[in-house]
Protein backbone atom coordinates (compact mmCIF):
# COMPACT_ATOMS: atom_id res chain seq x y z
CA UNK A 1 0.00 0.00 0.00
CA UNK A 2 1.60 3.35 1.09
CA UNK A 3 5.12 3.35 2.73
CA UNK A 4 5.58 5.27 5.68
CA UNK A 5 9.52 5.33 6.46
CA UNK A 6 8.81 8.17 9.42
CA UNK A 7 6.14 9.53 11.12
CA UNK A 8 6.10 13.43 13.06
CA UNK A 9 3.19 14.92 15.26
CA UNK A 10 2.12 18.53 15.05
CA UNK A 11 1.31 19.69 18.50
CA UNK A 12 -0.76 22.69 17.76
CA UNK A 13 -4.36 21.92 16.69
CA UNK A 14 -5.46 22.11 13.27
CA UNK A 15 -8.62 22.80 12.14
CA UNK A 16 -10.57 19.44 10.98
CA UNK A 17 -12.09 21.82 7.90
CA UNK A 18 -8.70 21.69 6.00
CA UNK A 19 -8.74 19.49 2.87
CA UNK A 20 -5.27 18.10 1.40
CA UNK A 21 -3.91 21.37 0.03
CA UNK A 22 -4.59 23.22 3.15
CA UNK A 23 -2.37 20.20 5.60
CA UNK A 24 0.34 20.11 3.17
CA UNK A 25 0.50 23.89 3.40
CA UNK A 26 0.52 23.22 7.21
CA UNK A 27 3.31 20.64 6.95
CA UNK A 28 5.76 23.07 5.39
CA UNK A 29 4.89 25.41 7.74
CA UNK A 30 5.49 23.56 10.51
CA UNK A 31 7.95 20.81 9.71
CA UNK A 32 9.90 23.07 6.93
CA UNK A 33 8.75 20.34 3.84
CA UNK A 34 6.88 17.23 2.91
CA UNK A 35 9.09 14.66 2.78
CA UNK A 36 8.46 11.38 0.57
CA UNK A 37 7.30 8.56 2.33
CA UNK A 38 6.68 10.62 5.64
CA UNK A 39 3.33 10.49 7.93
CA UNK A 40 2.36 13.90 9.35
CA UNK A 41 0.12 13.71 12.83
CA UNK A 42 -2.83 16.79 13.64
CA UNK A 43 -5.48 16.94 15.69
CA UNK A 44 -8.04 19.40 16.73
CA UNK A 45 -7.87 21.06 19.70
CA UNK A 46 -10.28 18.57 21.79
CA UNK A 47 -7.98 15.94 20.38
CA UNK A 48 -11.38 13.39 19.46
CA UNK A 49 -10.21 13.86 15.58
CA UNK A 50 -7.09 13.54 13.78
CA UNK A 51 -5.69 13.98 10.20
CA UNK A 52 -2.66 11.63 8.66
CA UNK A 53 -1.46 13.77 5.88
CA UNK A 54 1.04 10.85 3.74
CA UNK A 55 3.82 11.64 0.85
CA UNK A 56 3.93 9.20 -1.24
CA UNK A 57 6.65 10.44 -3.30
CA UNK A 58 4.15 10.85 -6.08
CA UNK A 59 1.41 13.42 -4.31
CA UNK A 60 0.07 13.49 -0.76
CA UNK A 61 -2.90 10.89 0.66
CA UNK A 62 -5.26 12.55 3.61
CA UNK A 63 -6.70 10.75 5.75
CA UNK A 64 -9.24 11.44 9.19
CA UNK A 65 -10.21 9.46 11.93
CA UNK A 66 -12.34 10.13 14.37
CA UNK A 67 -12.81 8.88 18.23
CA UNK A 68 -16.58 8.33 19.48
CA UNK A 69 -15.79 8.50 22.66
CA UNK A 70 -12.51 9.72 24.49
CA UNK A 71 -9.97 11.16 22.98
CA UNK A 72 -6.54 11.05 21.33
CA UNK A 73 -3.51 10.94 23.50
CA UNK A 74 -1.87 14.23 22.50
CA UNK A 75 0.97 16.37 23.95
CA UNK A 76 -0.04 19.56 25.47
CA UNK A 77 2.65 20.98 27.59
CA UNK A 78 5.19 21.08 24.62
CA UNK A 79 5.94 22.88 21.26
CA UNK A 80 6.67 22.09 18.12
CA UNK A 81 6.78 18.41 16.91
CA UNK A 82 7.48 15.00 17.97
CA UNK A 83 8.24 11.76 16.28
CA UNK A 84 6.69 8.62 16.78
CA UNK A 85 7.85 4.94 16.19
CA UNK A 86 5.53 2.72 14.55
CA UNK A 87 4.02 1.18 17.61
CA UNK A 88 3.32 4.29 19.26
CA UNK A 89 1.50 5.11 16.36
CA UNK A 90 -0.62 2.24 16.36
CA UNK A 91 -1.11 2.76 20.01
CA UNK A 92 -1.98 6.46 19.37
CA UNK A 93 -4.72 5.76 16.90
CA UNK A 94 -6.36 3.59 19.47
CA UNK A 95 -6.57 5.86 21.62
CA UNK A 96 -3.93 4.21 23.98
CA UNK A 97 -1.34 6.14 25.58
CA UNK A 98 1.43 6.08 22.88
CA UNK A 99 4.44 8.31 25.00
CA UNK A 100 4.56 4.78 27.60
CA UNK A 101 4.59 2.37 24.16
CA UNK A 102 8.56 0.67 24.06
CA UNK A 103 10.17 -2.05 22.28
CA UNK A 104 7.79 -4.20 20.34
CA UNK A 105 4.77 -2.35 21.12
CA UNK A 106 5.20 -3.03 24.99
CA UNK A 107 3.40 -0.62 27.05
CA UNK A 108 5.52 0.21 29.98
CA UNK A 109 3.87 2.95 32.02
CA UNK A 110 0.54 4.20 32.38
Amino acid sequence: MIRVDAVWMAVEPLDMRAGAEAALARVVTVFGAARPHHAYLFANRRANRMKVLVHDGIGVWLAARRLNSGKFVWPRDVSGTQTLTRPQFDALVLGLPWQHVGEAGVITLL
